[in-house]
């Protein structure tokens, strides 16, 4: 691997993890002024539901939507990296372009507005701290530059929704016959939005039901990153840690994945490491430690880096946000399940700063140490400035 510096100790990538700014939000730290969820309170009692393992409704599907369709998606960031208004507004921006990219109706939105306003940071990252390393203007302009569109009536056949694609075996299957769809780009999912972070892995679950959709299972993640989805059988070793202490079944399905596949690594992009293809070159905020409010969100928009992309046509899996996935220590936790007990937290990716900070692996099948980890429905999961998520789908094959 072509990298600046490996690190192969658990400890010193711990160390690191927490020098980079993966920690919670602190106490006694400033926040971003209450929202007013009267309006939505009865929707917030379900979202709070969902997202600590109760019974919830079926996930609404989303409308057909014409990936056609010319009008400019509805922006009021201009040239600026900086949010001129607050939390709130930001996020009602973000419901607006839900609706028009992706068609959502009026429940969806009644859920998605009560899921984040139970949370006092979940959104873009702080509008105060935050300077974004591009504007949503300056990711259009480049992608009308190079005349790149990123819809596809293809594979929105296949899915049922818009911007997401199949994942499947490619020695074996065709797109139409995949089981499984992966969002093209990290939530909101729309091509020069900024991604969501500050997201807990249990809130990321009923985002994506209020999308109609799911969390991703990390093999789904890595197989959309790798070009070739394995099975649920070759991806977990359910029966190696049926009878192991659940510290010790995390790691060893950790260290087995790793093992696997330690000569056959490969990213998004290629079989080699490379600097300057993903969204990887921002900065940390100057002050930034490990909580709100001094540490931005500095992301790029979604999709500015076009050549960052997995065979499948799913982007920015290296670089901008990292993304909570599903470990599941039996079949009845893949989130691809009836069951829907959902498993253990999963970090996949790399964030924005990775060319200056390169704290651990980010190949497509690399599994992290349980940093931070919990069960994903925990209402407590870890959320931080820099992790995101993006959702999947369970489709019926063709």
């Amino acid at each position: 691997m072509e990298a600046t510096s490996t690190w192969t100790s658990f400890g010193s990538m711990v160390v690191l993890a927490l020098v980079s700014g993966c920690g919670e939000t602190t106490a006694g730290e400033s926040r971003p002024p209450p929202v007013d969820t009267a309006a939505t309170a009865e929707a917030s009692a379900e979202a709070t539901a969902s997202a600590t393992g109760a019974p919830s409704a079926t996930p609404t599907a989303a409308p057909t939507v014409d990936p056609r369709r010319t009008e400019p998606l509805v922006d009021r960031w201009g040239e600026d990296v900086v949010w001129k208004g607050s939390l709130a507004e930001q996020n009602a921006l973000m419901f607006e372009q839900l609706e028009q990219a992706h068609g959502i109706t009026p429940e969806q939105r009644q859920k998605l507005e009560a899921i984040f306003a139970a949370s006092d940071v979940l959104g873009q990252g702080n509008p105060e701290a935050a300077k974004h390393a591009a504007s949503p203007k300056a990711c259009r302009d480049l992608l009308a530059e190079k005349k790149i569109d990123y819809d596809d009536a293809a594979s929105e056949a296949i899915c049922g929704h818009r911007y997401m694609a199949p994942v499947y075996d490619p020695d074996r299957q065709k797109p139409e016959e995949a089981s499984v769809c992966i969002d093209r780009f990290e939530f909101p999912n729309i091509p020069c939005v900024y991604p969501v972070t500050w997201v807990r892995a249990s809130e990321a679950v009923a985002i994506c039901q209020a999308m109609g959709k799911r969390l991703c299972d990390a093999h789904e993640w890595e197989g959309a990153c790798y070009g070739k989805l394995t099975s649920v059988e070759e991806s977990y070793n359910f029966g190696l840690i049926k009878k192991m202490k659940l510290e010790d079944a995390i790691k060893g399905m950790r260290a087995q994945q790793n093992i696997n596949n330690h000569d056959d690594r490969r990213w998004a992009y290629g079989p080699k490491y490379h600097k300057g293809i993903c969204a990887t070159s921002s900065r940390k905020s100057k002050d930034c430690g490990v909580g709100w409010r001094n540490c931005g969100t500095n992301t790029f928009p979604a999709g500015m880096f076009p050549d960052c992309k997995s065979s499948f046509g799913v982007y920015d899996q290296h670089g901008n946000a990292a993304e909570h996935m599903n470990l599941p220590l039996s079949p009845d936790q893949l989130a691809s399940s009836p069951e829907q007990t959902y498993g253990h937290t999963e970090m996949k990716g790399s964030w924005f700063v990775f060319d200056q900070v390169k704290a651990h692996e980010d190949h497509c099948r690399w599994r992290a140490p349980y940093w931070h980890g919990t069960r994903v429905m925990n209402p407590k999961s870890h959320r931080n400035y820099h992790l995101g998520f993006r959702c999947c789908a369970s489709v019926k094959p063709r």
